[in-house]
């Protein structure tokens, strides 16, 4: 890495489960070679389900806020991780520059059936995310 933290966003639609637990896996995993923000192009609220998942993994997110893409739009990203098909096709131009990384999850929120299926679902995700992040930060490293 270099010697000041890389600055990424994860943009995802509504801020609330892929983006969330991405940004939770960059920070932990990340240590302080990172400083993460995530956002969304509609942000919701932060989905209770991605906090018990996260919190499963030793990550809490539970003080995770749900923000829109707006607030960033100006600021200077080294990356921009769009996580969502949504977020990759309608991600704007960033004045300050940055590579853009298209990292497609399912949408948890979005998943169906028993409580215990939708939280398998969760967990899943959140699996991948997790081996994603470790994969893109020996990278970087």
């Amino acid at each position: 890495m270099t010697d000041y933290p890389v600055r990424i966003l994860v943009l995802c639609t509504g801020n609330s489960c892929r983006s969330q637990m991405a940004e939770g896996f960059l920070r932990s995993l990340g240590n302080d070679q990172v400083e993460v923000h995530s956002a969304g192009l509609a942000p919701t609220e932060l989905n209770p389900r991605a906090v018990v998942v996260m919190a499963e993994a030793g990550i809490d997110i539970s003080g995770h806020t749900s923000k829109a893409l707006d607030g960033f739009l100006y600021q200077e990203f080294d990356y921009v991780i769009t996580v969502c098909a949504n977020a990759a096709a309608n991600c704007p131009f960033f004045p300050g520059g940055g590579v853009r990384l298209h990292w497609p999850f399912d949408d948890p929120a979005e998943f169906r059936g028993s409580d215990e299926e939708i939280m398998a679902g969760f967990r899943r995700v959140r699996d991948e995310i997790k081996a994603r992040v470790e994969r893109w930060l020996r990278t970087v490293a």
